[in-house]
């Protein structure tokens, strides 16, 4: 492995570490959306029936009983349950964005290394191609066996970085598409909010 890096020269060194950049972004988000999830039916389940018996106590023990981005969504409309219509709406629209920005952070690193990491692999081989034609110029002596070999060598740079920048693309992808999984969610959670809200006709108390 050693020898790969050194005839890849320091691009390679950099591509190492946009590598390790992404694989820990990938890993911290894997083990944030695991933290910021839960079942969405049961916690509607559960709080609809404690609301609808009025038990109060309940209600806030569920709310706070994870801190999953629904649960937070919950706790945050339990706690201003007393307010209208148009507030309640207003709230659950802003808390969505919140929730939501905590599930995108950090994910636009592994965009830009998806992006980056193949243009500095092509970069690499260009330079190690302008360096072996140098070579061969100022040495005067010309053999297939330079030639390939230098070739072969200026090539690691653009395997590395198209090896980096696939499965960071692919992760960016499932994470995303997981964001856009979660915001659904969230959505419909403050829908169920808003209907719960009215229905038990708490519009205007406070």
């Amino acid at each position: 492995m050693m020898n790969y890096m050194q005839a890849g020269g320091a691009i390679m060194w950099v591509i190492a570490a946009l590598s390790v950049m992404a694989l820990a972004v990938t890993v911290e988000r894997l083990l944030f959306f695991r933290r910021a999830s839960t079942d969405p039916e049961k916690l509607e389940r559960s709080f609809g029936k404690a609301v609808a018996e009025g038990d109060i106590e309940a209600a806030r023990t569920i709310v706070k009983s994870s801190g999953s981005s629904l649960h937070r969504l919950f706790f945050a409309a339990f706690a201003h349950w007393g307010i209208g219509r148009e507030e309640m709406k207003l709230l659950m629209e802003q808390q969505v964005r919140r929730e939501i920005f905590r599930w995108e952070k950090h994910l636009f690193i592994l965009e830009i290394v998806g992006k980056i990491a193949p243009l500095l692999g092509l970069l690499g081989t260009v330079l190690g191609m302008v360096e072996m034609f140098s070579s061969l110029h100022a040495g005067g002596q010309i053999s297939a066996t330079a030639v390939t070999g230098g070739i072969w060598k200026a090539l690691f740079t653009t395997v590395a970085g198209l090896t980096v920048a696939i499965p960071t693309i692919f992760a960016h992808g499932w994470l995303s598409s997981r964001i856009d999984d979660e915001e659904e969610t969230l959505n419909r959670g403050a829908d169920y909010l808003i209907r719960e809200h009215f229905a038990s006709g708490d519009e205007g108390r406070k």
